[in-house]
């Protein structure tokens, strides 16, 4: 038996594709939905986060397995400055979207913490 298990947000097939710089925020709640936590931190930011965990046997506790935060920023006219889609590469907040390891910035911590607090303690049904 292999189960996996999805927790939290789970992203549209091709949904980032359709939010282009410059779009507004209904948009993004058109497309996406109500984000998972929403920011002030340099700007206003939503978030969007979503974890997947699997087990070999019914017995074995569940592996977290991938952990991903999508990340819209928004300029001062609530449109859409970028769009980023951060998860744990080689220890380090890696943006899947750009192909970069994120190194600066003011929500890294934030994000750090989020990707780190969002893994503690994997039970189904939460």
């Amino acid at each position: 038996m292999h189960e996996t298990l999805q927790r939290g947000y789970v992203l549209p097939e091709g949904a980032l594709e359709q939010i282009p710089v410059g779009a507004s925020q209904e948009q993004v709640l058109i497309v996406l939905g109500t984000p998972s936590t929403v920011a002030t931190v340099n700007g206003e930011a939503f978030y969007y986060i979503s974890q997947r965990a699997q087990r070999e046997a019914a017995f074995m506790p569940h592996e977290i397995t991938d952990q991903r935060v999508v990340a819209v920023y928004f300029d001062k006219d609530r449109r859409v400055e970028r769009l980023a889609n951060y998860g744990m590469k080689d220890g380090k907040v890696f943006d899947f979207l750009t192909d970069t390891t994120t190194t600066g910035g003011k929500d890294l911590s934030y994000l750090r913490n989020m990707l780190k607090s969002f893994g503690v303690g994997f039970h189904p049904g939460q």
